[in-house]
């Protein structure tokens, strides 16, 4: 479903993202991890197309859409969960969901402004996908709510349930469990494996190691924006470098405080 071939950014002297290739299988979810400033948020962006690559390429079930904007992506099925929380202020729960599927509708301007009959049918499902979604992530009692007005761990699980509505083929998700509580990581977990398990592909970027290793299938570790390693979660906590990675990262910052 997704691959990444040798990707690479620059920022300057800085190579944040060096060579990497990844691949998520149809119906897969596989995690990249890593400490902080391995370079996954970078990687990302380069797969959502809100970075470009200095070199490599993105290839979406078997299309290269590396020169594609954001917006041509998502009507590919491609949806979003950033790390920020990114909700439209003045607009309620079920108003931000809803706006997921706008990439999936086939209204022009003059249908929506006239209301026309096409416009009022697509509006209706749009509506039961956006209730639906906001079910599957504990939030349908919050719909009509200002979305600004939840805690940040419901802020989060409108945002992912914004993107289920545009009922894509492939999520994207950029550390969805940081800053979530204990119940609330729990309940991400479980829709996360809801989701796998009925075959919706996903990336999953994480630095929470034991959060990725409950739901992947495979994993890859970046250290310094390069792939340290690959594989199957069981071999992933066994793994010398990986180990190494994390540990010197956190001896270093034990070092300078």
């Amino acid at each position: 479903m997704l691959e990444t071939r040798a990707l690479t950014r620059r920022f300057g002297g800085v190579v944040a993202v060096d060579g990497v290739s990844i691949r998520v299988g149809d119906g897969d979810l596989c995690g990249v991890i890593g400490p902080n400033g391995a370079g996954k948020s970078t990687l990302f962006h380069l797969v959502t197309g809100h970075l470009r690559p200095n070199a490599g390429r993105v290839v979406v079930a078997g299309r290269d859409i590396t020169g594609l904007a954001p917006d041509r992506r998502a009507r590919l099925g491609i949806a979003i969960a950033f790390q920020s929380v990114r909700l439209f202020r003045g607009m309620t729960v079920l108003e931000n969901v809803m706006v997921g599927a706008h990439a999936s509708t086939r209204h022009g301007f003059w249908e929506a402004f006239l209301r026309l009959p096409r416009h009022r049918r697509e509006e209706r499902v749009i509506l039961e996908r956006a209730e639906r979604a906001l079910d599957r992530v504990g939030l349908a009692g919050e719909a009509s709510r200002l979305a600004e007005s939840l805690p940040v761990g419901q802020q989060r699980a409108v945002q992912v349930a914004r993107a289920l509505c545009g009922e894509p083929r492939l999520l994207l998700l950029d550390e969805p469990a940081s800053g979530l509580r204990a119940a609330e990581r729990q309940r991400l977990a479980d829709l996360l494996r809801d989701l796998r398990s009925e075959g919706l592909s996903m990336l999953l970027i994480e630095h929470d190691v034991a959060f990725v290793t409950q739901l992947a299938g495979r994993i890859t570790v970046m250290d310094r924006g390069r792939v340290i390693a690959e594989g199957p979660p069981e071999e992933i906590r066994e793994d010398e470098a990986v180990i190494a990675a994390y540990l010197g990262r956190e001896r270093e910052r034990a070092r300078s405080a």
